[in-house]
């Protein structure tokens, strides 16, 4: 599956002979079923108080695969074997990998087939409930950018409008990956009171919706595992432990640690995982509050706790500037940027090789 899942990601910004190649190799049955996943993932709350079947039908060729799908009002969408359909909607297999994984410009009209088909009630009774189930199936029929706001409160996380407010930060530095085949490592899955958590992840898949996320936790999360989402299980205290992810699932485009928070977890997996973030890649770290917390670790002015390494990152960054002979380390040739905002960190890996004030130089304008 995870594979499959890869292959169409990649596929999504292809041209149509590559696209139906892939679909002829892989076999319409388990593309299907995979986009029909996707949807579902993707769709909003139904809107329709009375029970609509739809039946989204997938084509390639002469052979078709049909999925009929029940919605309504405060229920989860669902399959249903009912022949009793009130909506056909037709995609080739080519069409709706392009609308899910392709760029989020992609057009949504002149894609599809369908076809209205009331029974059982007057057409004017159904019109109504099947507009609205229908405008839920095809909304996530697509890759349309989606505000993360709207996601975070849709799936349950707390980075925004809640404990925090870091959704404006997250949307600026994360806007350039939003079309890209990401791959995404959030430390700490959340849950409490016997909820599994995932709030965060589900809410990365949907804004990357060409990403796969991976997520990490002390405790087996797999119950939350899907197409693009994989749980897996760590302790970021174990700096081994991250390599082994890393080697395995990376590298990674996007790190984000809303583990523990504290000091020293921080810097641990800090250090373990920088080595597996791409070039122009971004790691985050959340919660600076706890560095001043002495439970987490903290304390004001300390350099160990997470702000203490933010401001030694500082200093990396300007190496070149420090008059000593002393090699650099590789983190302080690595990191190329910080944006610290209220509790939040955005650390841009790149190459950094730009030139100090050369000595020449200072020794020239020290004569004068």
């Amino acid at each position: 599956m995870a594979e499959l899942i890869e292959r169409l990601i990649a596929a999504g910004p292809a041209p149509d002979d590559a696209v139906a190649a892939l679909v002829a190799e892989l076999g319409l049955d388990k593309v299907a079923e995979t986009l029909v996943g996707e949807i579902l993932f993707r769709c909003p709350p139904s809107e329709n108080t009375v029970p609509v079947a739809i039946a989204l039908d997938v084509t390639h060729g002469a052979q078709r695969c049909r999925t009929v799908l029940r919605l309504a009002r405060d229920e989860p969408i669902r399959e249903t074997g009912s022949p009793d359909v009130q909506m056909v909607l037709e995609f080739t297999a080519a069409d709706l990998v392009r609308r899910l994984f392709g760029p989020t410009g992609h057009r949504r009209a002149g894609d599809f087939r369908n076809a209205f088909l009331p029974s059982g009630v007057s057409q004017l009774d159904l019109m109504r409930p099947t507009s609205l189930a229908t405008n839920t199936l095809l909304a996530g029929c697509g890759s349309h950018a989606v505000d993360l706001g709207s996601l975070a409160a849709r799936y349950g996380s707390d980075k925004w409008a809640s404990l925090h407010w870091y959704v404006p930060h997250y949307e600026r530095h994360f806007a350039r990956f939003r079309d890209q085949a990401v791959r995404v490592l959030e430390i700490g899955i959340g849950g409490e009171d016997h909820e599994p958590g995932g709030a965060s992840l589900k809410m990365w898949k949907r804004y990357f919706h060409r990403g796969l996320v991976f997520g990490v936790d002390l405790f087996d999360k797999s119950v939350l595992d899907q197409p693009r989402l994989t749980t897996l299980v760590a302790d970021q205290r174990v700096a081994g432990e991250l390599t082994a992810i890393g080697e395995r699932y990376g590298p990674f485009d996007v790190i984000i640690d809303d583990g523990s928070h504290v000091a020293e977890d921080i810097r641990t997996s800090f250090h373990a995982l920088l080595p597996f973030l791409r070039d122009d890649g971004i790691y985050v770290i959340e919660d600076l509050q706890t560095s001043y917390l002495p439970e987490f670790g903290g304390a004001t002015g300390e350099p160990h706790t997470a702000v203490g390494l933010v401001q030694q990152l500082v200093d990396g960054l300007h190496f070149r500037e420090h008059g000593e002979t002393v090699a650099p380390q590789p983190v302080q040739e690595s990191i190329t940027g910080l944006h610290v905002y209220h509790n939040l960190v955005f650390l841009e890996k790149g190459t950094n090789g730009e030139e100090g004030f050369p000595a020449w130089l200072r020794e020239l304008l020290g004569d004068r």
